[in-house]
C-alpha cells in the first residue's frame, strides 16, 4: 500500500523537475540568442543533427522556440550521413519525418577517404571533421540556408579553450557566433550557455533515438575526451569551476595577459592617473580561488 500510495508523488516530482530543466535549457539557448543575436527576421537556420544528444536538443528547442519568437524564422534539419559501418541509416529519418521541420539526409563516404589517408591507430577526428565542415556548409548553400546550427555547449567551449592552450600555445576558444573561413557562411552555437551534464538529462526525459558516436572506433584515448574528463573531475572537487572559466571567456582583461597585438605594451606610460583595473591580479591576501588567505606572510617585525 506505501509503495501506491507514494508512486504518484514520485511522478509529480519527476514531472517538477523535467519541466524545470526544460525552462532552464529554453531560457538558456534564448539568451544566447538574444546576446550574440544568432538569428534574425527572415533566417533560414540550418540545423545540423548528427544523431547525438547535442544535436537532437539544439532542434528541439529551436522548434519550441520558433513558436513564440519574437521574429519569423525557418528551420531546416540536415544529417551527414558519413557511411560509417554500422551506422543506423533508418534512425534520423524516421524521427525526423515526426518533427514540424523540412529536413535532408546527404549521403557522403567520407569515412573510406578518412580511412584511406589516415594509418591505422591515428585520430580521424581532425581530417573527418574538415570534410564535415566543408559539405555541410556545401548543402547550406544549396538549401540556401542564411545560418548554420552546430550543437556545441558550454563544456564544448571549455574544452577547446584548454585543449589550443595545452596543445597549441594559444588562448583561443570556440565562439558562439562566426564567420566562415571562406566568408560565405554564419555559424551559430545556441547552446553555448548550456552544461553538458543538463543536455544529458533532457536526451532521457525526451528518448531522443540516439546513435552512439565510436562508430568509427575507440575514441576513450583522445585528447579532447580526457580534458573533459578532467574538467569533469574539477567540478566535482570544486563546484562552479566550469562555469567561472567559461564566464571568464567572455570577461577579458588585454592589459593582464601578454598579447602584445592587444595592448600596447611597449609604448606604455606612467600616466599620473588612477587606473580602476590597476595593478590588480590576485591580491597578496587572497588565493586564486577568491578566498581570504589564511596566513599573512610578514617581512619584518612589527609590520
Amino acid at each position: 500500500m506505501s509503495d501506491i500510495a507514494t508512486a504518484p508523488e514520485t511522478d509529480r516530482k519527476a514531472a517538477f523537475e523535467a519541466n524545470k530543466l526544460s525552462k532552464r535549457l529554453h531560457r538558456q539557448v534564448g539568451q544566447a540568442i538574444a546576446d550574440f543575436n544568432m538569428i534574425e527576421a527572415g533566417d533560414k537556420v540550418m540545423v545540423c543533427v548528427s544523431g547525438g544528444k547535442d544535436s537532437y536538443a539544439l532542434l528541439d528547442i529551436l522548434i519550441n522556440l520558433r513558436k513564440r519568437a519574437p521574429v519569423p524564422f525557418e528551420l531546416v534539419a540536415v544529417n551527414l550521413d558519413q557511411k560509417q559501418p554500422g551506422f543506423p541509416e533508418h534512425v534520423l529519418p524516421e524521427y525526423l519525418r515526426t518533427l514540424d521541420v523540412p529536413f535532408r539526409i546527404e549521403e557522403q563516404d567520407t569515412y573510406s577517404i578518412v580511412k584511406r589517408l589516415i594509418p591505422e591507430g591515428q585520430t580521424m577526428c581532425s581530417l573527418c571533421s574538415r570534410l564535415r565542415r566543408g559539405i555541410l556548409y556545401r548543402v547550406a548553400s544549396e538549401l540556401g540556408a542564411t545560418k548554420v546550427a552546430l550543437g556545441h555547449h558550454r563544456d564544448d567551449m571549455v574544452v577547446t579553450l584548454l585543449m589550443n592552450m595545452f596543445f597549441g600555445s594559444r588562448m583561443k576558444g570556440m565562439p558562439p557566433k562566426l564567420v566562415s573561413d571562406d566568408g560565405k557562411h554564419v555559424v551559430i552555437r545556441p547552446l553555448a550557455y548550456v552544461a553538458e551534464t543538463d543536455l544529458e538529462r533532457y536526451a532521457v526525459q525526451r528518448a531522443f533515438p540516439i546513435i552512439p558516436c565510436t562508430l568509427c572506433g575507440n575514441q576513450e584515448g583522445l585528447q579532447r575526451a580526457q580534458i573533459k574528463s578532467m574538467i569533469r573531475d574539477w567540478d566535482r572537487l570544486y563546484p562552479g569551476r566550469i562555469d567561472n572559466m567559461f564566464t571568464a571567456m567572455g570577461n577579458i582583461v588585454p592589459s593582464h595577459m601578454m598579447d602584445r597585438k592587444l595592448y600596447p605594451f611597449t609604448t606604455l606610460q606612467a600616466t599620473g592617473m588612477a587606473d580602476p583595473m590597476g595593478d590588480k591580479a590576485f591580491d597578496e591576501d587572497e588565493d586564486p580561488c577568491g578566498t581570504p588567505a589564511t596566513s599573512v606572510v610578514k617581512l619584518h617585525p612589527g609590520a
